[in-house]
C-alpha cells in the first residue's frame, strides 16, 4: 500500500476513502477489526483497500518509506498509538498525526522521532466529514524531505480552487498544527460575529429566522461569500420536524467548544499579540455555558434600553452587512499577526500568502475574500498589517460609520456584541496617533520602578517618585 490510515472513525475513514478513490492503494487499521470490515464492507468498490487486523500486519503491508496517517483522539491516544507504532517502523517512515493536536505536543512528538531517524508530520486538516472525503484542506508541517514524497499525495486528496491545490508545505515540526489551531481561533470569530448579525437583526427587525435566513443567503453572493455565511442561510431557513417551530429557536444556546479557541488565545497572550475578536468569541461561548451565572442574572440585572425603532431598515440591514465584513477582515488580520509572530519566534518562516491560499477551499473559514488576502501578501509577503493593504483598507473604511452606527446602537438598547464591539476598539487602537498606553507606563514606573521611555530620547528611565522626582 502507498499509504496507511489507522484509527477508522469518521474522519479516518473518510481520509482512507479518499486515499482510494484518487488512486492510491490504502493500508487500513482499526483497534477494533469490526470497523475496519465495516468500511471494506460499504466502501471496498471504491479503490483498493488493505486490510489488516494487528498493528504490525498494517505496518507490514504497506511499501516503504512507509507513510503512516494517524486519525485517533488527540491527547494520549495519539501517544499510545504513536508509542506502538514506532517499534515496528524503519528510519526514513513517516508518521502523520492528522488529528486536532496542540502544537507543543507535536513539537515534542517531532523531536522524540526524529532521533530514532523517523519523520513526523502534524498534519491540521480542515473540512469536517465532507471535507475529508470531497477533499479538505490540509496544513502538514514536518520535514522538508517528509512533505517531498508525502505532499504529492496529499495535494492529490486535497480541495483545489482555480486547479491549485489546497495543501503546502507549512514549516518545521509544529508549525502545521500551529496553523490549524489559528484557523480554528478565527473560525470561532468567525461563527460569533455571524451570531452577532444574526441576533442584530433579529432584534432590531424583529424579523423571523426564516427572514433572516433570506438576507443571508443574500449577502452570500457579495464580498461576503463563504462557506458559513452559506449554512447559517440554510440553518436559519431550517423549520423543526417535531415542533414546526424555527430550528434555530429550539436549539439551546449554550454554544460548546473543543479547546482549539481556547489554545490560540492562549497562544496570542504568550505571543503578546491581541487577537481581541478570537478572544471575546471564546469568552463568549463560555458566556453561554454559564448557566448559574445567566439564571442569576435573567430577570435581575437593570437593562435600562429603549425598543429600537427602525426608520430605515434596508440601511440597518445594510449596516449590519458592512459592520460584519469589517470585523470579519479584523479577525483575520489578527489571526495572521498571530501567524506571523510564532512564525519568528519558533523559526517556521511560514507563507502566509500560502495559508491564505490553501485556505479557499475544503477548510471550514473557506470565503471569497481570502483571494484579497492571498493578494494583499503577493503585494508584500512582510505585510505588517492586513488591514494596512491598499485593498483592505478601502473596504474596512468604506464601513465604518456603519460599523460604528451598529456598535452604539447595540449598546443603547442593550444587544452583546462581544466581537464586532472588540473589533471595532481594536481598529480604532491600531490607528490611534497616541494611546493611553503612556498613562500606564508611567504608573507602572510609580509603584513597581518598572522604567519608561521618553519620546524626545533614547534609553529607559526612571522616576524617584516617593523622593524628589529627579529622573534616572
Amino acid at each position: 500500500a502507498q499509504i496507511g490510515v489507522t484509527g477508522l472513525a469518521v474522519m479516518g475513514r473518510n481520509l482512507a476513502r479518499n486515499f482510494a478513490r484518487n488512486g492510491f492503494t490504502v493500508a487500513v487499521h482499526n483497534r477494533s477489526f469490526a470497523r475496519t470490515q465495516s468500511l471494506l464492507a460499504e466502501h471496498g468498490d471504491e479503490g483498493v483497500f488493505v486490510a489488516s487486523e494487528s498493528l504490525a500486519g498494517f505496518v507490514a503491508s504497506l511499501e516503504r518509506p512507509r507513510k503512516v496517517v494517524v486519525m485517533v483522539k488527540a491527547g494520549a491516544a495519539t501517544d499510545a498509538v504513536i508509542d506502538e507504532l514506532v517499534p515496528l517502523l524503519e528510519p526514513g517512515d513517516i508518521v502523520v498525526d492528522a488529528g486536532n493536536a496542540h502544537f507543543p505536543d507535536t513539537v515534542r512528538r517531532e523531536d522524540a522521532l526524529r532521533a530514532r531517524g523517523l519523520h513526523f508530520v502534524g498534519s491540521g486538516v480542515s473540512g469536517g466529514e465532507e471535507g475529508a472525503l470531497l477533499g479538505p484542506s490540509i496544513m502538514p508541517g514536518g520535514t522538508r524531505e517528509s512533505y517531498e514524497s508525502l505532499g504529492p499525495i496529499l495535494e492529490k486528496i486535497s480541495a483545489k480552487v482555480d486547479g491549485v491545490a489546497c495543501c503546502t508545505y507549512v514549516g518545521p515540526d509544529g508549525a502545521g498544527h500551529f496553523v490549524k489551531m489559528v484557523h480554528n481561533g478565527i473560525e470561532y470569530a468567525d461563527m460569533q460575529l455571524i451570531a452577532e448579525a444574526y441576533d442584530l437583526l433579529k432584534q432590531g427587525l424583529g424579523a423571523t429566522a426564516g427572514e433572516i435566513g433570506q438576507i443571508f443567503a443574500r449577502w452570500n453572493t457579495g464580498d461576503l461569500e463563504s462557506f458559513l455565511i452559506e449554512i447559517t442561510a440554510e440553518v436559519l431557513q431550517h423549520v423543526d420536524a417535531a415542533t414546526g417551530s424555527a430550528f434555530v429557536d429550539i436549539v439551546a444556546d449554550q454554544a460548546e467548544q473543543k479547546g482549539t479557541g481556547r489554545w490560540t488565545v492562549q497562544n496570542g497572550l504568550d505571543l503578546g499579540v491581541p487577537i481581541t475578536g478570537i478572544a471575546e468569541a471564546t469568552f463568549a461561548r463560555a458566556l453561554s455555558g454559564g448557566v448559574a451565572q445567566r439564571d442569576a442574572a435573567r430577570g435581575t440585572l437593570v437593562a435600562d434600553v429603549a425598543p429600537w425603532a427602525l426608520e430605515d431598515r434596508e440601511g440597518f440591514v445594510e449596516d449590519v452587512r458592512l459592520a460584519l465584513y469589517a470585523s470579519k477582515v479584523v479577525a483575520y488580520s489578527q489571526g495572521f499577526d498571530q501567524i506571523a509572530a510564532a512564525s519568528a519566534q519558533f523559526g517556521w518562516d511560514i507563507d502566509r500568502g500560502a495559508m491564505a491560499r490553501i485556505w479557499r477551499g475544503g477548510c471550514i473559514i473557506r470565503a471569497r475574500f481570502l483571494n484579497r488576502i492571498t493578494e494583499a501578501y503577493e503585494r508584500d509577503a512582510d505585510l505588517p498589517l492586513l488591514l494596512a493593504d491598499e485593498y483592505f483598507t478601502a473596504a474596512v473604511g468604506a464601513g465604518v460609520g456603519a460599523w460604528r452606527r451598529i456598535v452604539a446602537g447595540a449598546a443603547l438598547h442593550g444587544v452583546p456584541t462581544p466581537a464586532f464591539s472588540s473589533s471595532l476598539a481594536y481598529y480604532d487602537g491600531v490607528r490611534a496617533e497616541r494611546l493611553p498606553a503612556a498613562l500606564i507606563q508611567a504608573q507602572r514606573d510609580f509603584f513597581g520602578a518598572h522604567t519608561y521611555r521618553r519620546t524626545d530620547r533614547d534609553g529607559s528611565f526612571h522616576t524617584q517618585w516617593s523622593g524628589d522626582r529627579t529622573e534616572q
